[in-house]
């Protein structure tokens, strides 16, 4: 049996890792700044990390939730700690596309309506209703769970301002990430994330903050969204919430009720997911990883200006991208295959740097002087 090949692949085969640094199978050593997607968020093979893992394994590793599993609690209460927001309810599931439909689903069951109202250059998700809001036409789903989808211009204040005036009465929901990841890290505006939460509460529209790539401190606030001082009605989040390990979930506002049967998973919070997603809270918690992410984060952008190629340098803390006068595909060819960094991109022209929250001081510098070299000429 083949593989169905949907991903292009480099010809690099990882053999071993450690906090930022990968080696692959002919003993090269690679610096890696994009972390599979903002994924590994406290570094490849953290002891700690590893340590809860084995010592779960020791124990049960799976059972379905039919049954007490707290583990969960343990999950739920340190998540709440952290975050600010312990007044919240999770529900647990696999991937953060998972967490976006139980969102958008949410959305419907609460208002009894259908419309979704999201952005241009969102993604959200490769599952039906996921795709459905996502900006990108080769991956459009023809099925999208009944939604109907309006969208707009992210940080369009008139264009907000006409689609509630127009059509929030039909309106379940919106969906919007905290910080933009593939569509080349935009950041909503703290004014229009205020002015969203508003029209929301003035339709009775739900509101969902797309975290799953832009939380877990990787903005050097929790969630990316913080930075407004709003509440949502749901926060969706996973990627770096396992740290490799595949899990999601859903914060649900106290003014939502459950009901029985409302939502469902066979794999979400299990105790191997469970446990994975406590370390790395403890990891963050312990070592102040929020905190080195606007540090590093801060380094970085003063470095980046003296790069003169580089027109705008988007995003926060550890989740940056950079925006350049010139195609990129090469120069991301040069660090990886010459200079042996990993990075992202988005379109053909921004890098994005999505590295572990505990890059040091050191790394984040050998990027920095990497790249001033090889843009020099341009």
């Amino acid at each position: 049996m083949k593989l169905f090949p949907v991903y292009p692949l480099f010809d690099i085969e990882p053999v071993k890792a450690q906090g930022a640094t990968l080696w692959d199978k002919k003993g090269d050593t690679y610096l890696d700044l994009y972390g599979g997607h903002a994924v590994i968020s406290i570094g490849h093979n953290h002891p700690h990390y590893v340590e809860r893992i084995k010592e779960q394994l020791d124990k049960i590793v799976f059972y379905s939730n039919s049954v007490q599993n707290p583990l969960q609690e343990e999950l739920a209460q340190k998540l709440g700690e952290l975050s600010g927001l312990e007044e919240y309810a999770l529900f647990l599931c696999n991937s953060g596309a998972e967490a976006n439909e139980n969102a958008l689903k949410i959305a419907s069951f609460q208002t009894q309506k259908k419309k979704i109202l999201c952005f241009d250059k969102a993604f959200h998700g490769r599952t039906s209703a996921a795709v459905a809001v996502t900006d990108n036409p080769k991956i459009q789903a023809p099925l999208n769970q009944g939604h109907e989808i309006v969208r707009i211009q992210l940080n369009n204040f008139q264009a907000l301002e006409y689609a509630f005036a127009t059509q929030g009465d039909e309106l379940a929901g919106v969906i919007i990430e905290g910080i933009q990841g593939v569509g080349g890290i935009h950041l909503p505006s703290a004014e229009f994330l205020v002015a969203l939460r508003n029209l929301c509460n003035q339709y009775n529209v739900i509101l969902i903050l797309d975290e799953v790539q832009s939380g877990y401190g990787r903005s050097g606030n929790f969630f990316g969204f913080q930075r407004a001082n709003i509440h949502p009605d749901l926060i969706t989040m996973a990627k770096g919430m396992g740290n490799g390990f595949p899990v999601g979930g859903v914060l649900i506002h106290p003014k939502i009720e459950a009901w029985s049967g409302m939502l469902g998973t066979t794999f979400g919070g299990n105790h191997l997911a469970c446990v994975a997603a406590t370390a790395v809270l403890e990891v963050i918690e312990s070592e102040n990883l929020m905190d080195n992410a606007l540090k590093i984060g801060a380094q970085w952008k003063d470095a980046f200006k003296a790069i003169s190629p580089i027109k705008e340098v988007r995003g926060e803390g550890l989740m940056l991208g950079l925006e350049f006068d010139f195609p990129i595909k090469a120069l991301r060819e040069k660090l990886l295959f010459e200079h042996h960094i990993f990075t992202g991109y988005s379109g053909t022209d921004v890098i994005r740097l999505l590295p572990p929250l505990n890059l040091t001081k050191e790394e984040a510098a050998r990027f920095a002087e990497t790249l001033h070299k090889l843009t020099a000429n341009h």
